[in-house]
């Protein structure tokens, strides 16, 4: 698409915006503007361009870009900062009008020219960040509904930050970060003078589009205790936002309030592309509650499908969002939204129609976004799952297993690694890991011979030599061969004691390990047994015995059938420990 047409186009989604918000471009990019309160002034330079946008392989490329361009900013006391999130990079700062200036100009002249011999420093700055940032109780819900790439990426490290070159970081900087790809936007009356945006000519990329890793929703994946969440995809509208809040009302006050199950019970509505955003919710609980949290869960969603939406929920909630409109420089307030939806294709609202829309939502409307969330939800739960809601198991195995050379488990029988012309196999009881190399995401290679490969579809198979049977130098060759080349990941080495050794198999029935593990049960189940059943026989006589007597000491027999009980209870712990144990 031409700039001509594009400049076009955004002109005549911004025209209703006229008395609140400016707009012009500066080098070709679309530039909104507002004045603000205040002396300093505030600026966001948008890149249509993020983590979706990658590849497993290539992950924390836009990071790359990010930290390289501010590098020449140095220490500064100005605030400013950078962000990639997953459909758009933002570069935003506060400051005088001399420095909003000066660090624009610094971001676009460090895009223009990166600074690559960085590169590898910033690569481990990275892997320094991701390893201090943890993640949160929501951190898998990507992964498991789009798979190992688009949006589920967020929920990966960032595995570029091994092997990526410095062609592939410079060509990603030329071909995304433009200024056909861009909007920026100033709380200011006017653009400042001095700017200089000049970035190379593009294109206006969409976002990524969505992929997906479940076959059916509603799905459930098992999480860690304490913490209950779901996540679904709507459309993007007035009343999907609106529902949002009304969900979170709903849980706080059916989950805290009233049944004391959790402290925090919340719902947010968050854009992810131009058509659909993404609603999460979440509720904490402590272990002895779970139970009782996701079944209120569950409940207040299956009330608010019903239909059962106080119109006082809706008018506390749309009151609420009307009193946004009274911020001050709401002009100022909104340019951050409106250049996002520029930049993402969205619809533009003037506060106008979207105060109209606000009015419109009914409670019929949220009942039908109600049953669009459960329709397509995601929900994380600790302990036993949620089938009897009607929820589906997402899948824990690959649909069939490939043919190929078989290498056994050194630590449990009944584990094989398939290694085949097509992909790779895990053969486990339970059943089949698979990775086709046609769909592999990213393969992972050590100098040691370990290989990880990352399916499309999330399922990951790692192939370790000393942990494996056959797996030779010739097999780890046959691999790195059939993998595309841009989906392998270059490791380093590991230091001798970080590579996996064999652990003694208590896994199989069949194992050495566990074989000693199960004659020993056996051993103590005999012995205990065989000491519950020659009490239980001297009980017997000696009731017997009394029964008869003319004077019975009754309470010496129930002393003596007492002492065994704990003998059978401890039998049966034995006899179920010993099981356990064989199944393995």
């Amino acid at each position: 698409m031409s700039t001509d047409l594009h400049e076009h186009d955004d002109r005549a989604d911004l025209a209703a915006l006229a008395g609140l918000v400016s707009h012009t471009t500066t080098q070709h990019i679309p530039t909104l503007y507002a004045p603000a309160s205040g002396k300093e002034i505030t600026a966001g330079l948008f890149f249509r361009v993020g983590r979706a946008d990658e590849t497993l392989a290539t992950a924390g490329l836009t990071h790359l870009v990010e930290h390289l361009a501010l590098h020449r900013l140095g220490l500064s006391d100005l605030h400013y900062n950078g962000a990639t999130a997953n459909a758009y990079t933002l570069f935003h700062v506060t400051g005088s009008e001399e420095e909003v200036v000066t660090y624009l100009n610094s971001v676009c002249a460090g895009l223009r020219d990166l600074p690559m011999e960085r590169l590898e420093t910033e690569k481990e700055i990275l892997r320094t960040e991701a390893a201090g940032r943890g993640s949160g109780p929501q951190h898998q819900m990507p992964l498991w509904r789009y798979g190992a790439q688009s949006y589920g990426l967020s929920s990966y490290n960032e595995l570029g930050t091994w092997s990526l070159t410095p062609d592939q970081v410079r060509h990603w900087a030329e071909t995304r970060f433009t200024r056909d790809n861009a909007v920026l936007w100033i709380t200011s009356d006017q653009v400042p003078d001095g700017l200089d945006l000049t970035l190379p000519q593009g294109a206006r990329f969409p976002a990524p589009a969505a992929t997906s890793a479940l076959p059916r929703t509603p799905a459930f994946i098992s999480g860690d205790d304490g913490h209950v969440v779901l996540t679904s995809v709507l459309r993007r509208s007035t009343a999907a936002s609106v529902f949002a809040d009304v969900l979170g009302r709903a849980l706080f006050q059916d989950l805290r309030q009233e049944g004391g199950y959790s402290y925090s019970a919340e719902a947010d509505y968050t854009p992810r592309d131009a058509d659909f955003a993404t609603l999460t919710a979440y509720a904490d609980s402590l272990p002895q509650k779970q139970d009782a949290v996701v079944g209120g869960f569950v409940d207040t969603l299956a009330r608010l499908r019903a239909g059962r939406i106080e119109q006082s929920e809706l008018d506390s909630v749309r009151a609420k969002l009307l009193k946004m409109y009274d911020t001050p420089d709401l002009g100022a307030a909104t340019l951050p939204s409106y250049a996002l939806s520029l930049l993402l294709g969205h619809r533009i609202l003037t506060p106008e129609q979207h105060k109209a829309e606000l009015n419109a939502v009914t409670t019929d409307d949220l009942r039908e976004v109600a049953r669009e969330t459960w329709g397509n939800a995601l929900l994380q739960v600790p302990g036993r799952g949620v089938d009897w809601a009607g929820f589906t198991l997402a899948p824990q195995h690959s649909q069939a297993a490939l043919t190929g050379t078989r290498h056994q488990s050194l630590e449990d029988e009944e584990v094989t690694l398939v290694i085949g012309a097509e992909g790779v196999s895990l053969l486990t009881p339970r059943g089949p890991v698979t990775v086709r190399y046609d769909a592999c995401a990213a393969m992972t290679a050590r100098p040691d011979g370990a290989r990880t490969l990352t399916g499309h579809d999330g399922f990951s198979v790692t192939v370790e030599p000393t942990l494996y049977r056959g797996v030779t130098p010739e097999r780890t060759a046959a691999l790195d061969a059939a993998v595309p080349a841009g989906a392998v990941v270059r490791m380093p080495a590991r230091e001798p004691d970080h590579i996996p050794q064999p652990r003694k198999r208590t896994s199989g029935p069949r194992s050495a390990g566990n074989g000693r593990s199960t004659v020993g049960w056996t051993i103590a189940l005999w012995l205990v047994g065989l000491l519950a059943v020659v009490w239980g026989l001297l009980c017997a006589v000696i009731t017997a015995d009394e029964s008869s007597a003319t004077a019975p000491e009754w309470d010496a027999v129930v002393g003596i059938w007492i002492l065994e009980l704990p003998l059978a209870f401890a039998t049966w712990k034995i006899y179920a420990a010993r099981r356990q144990r064989v199944r393995g």
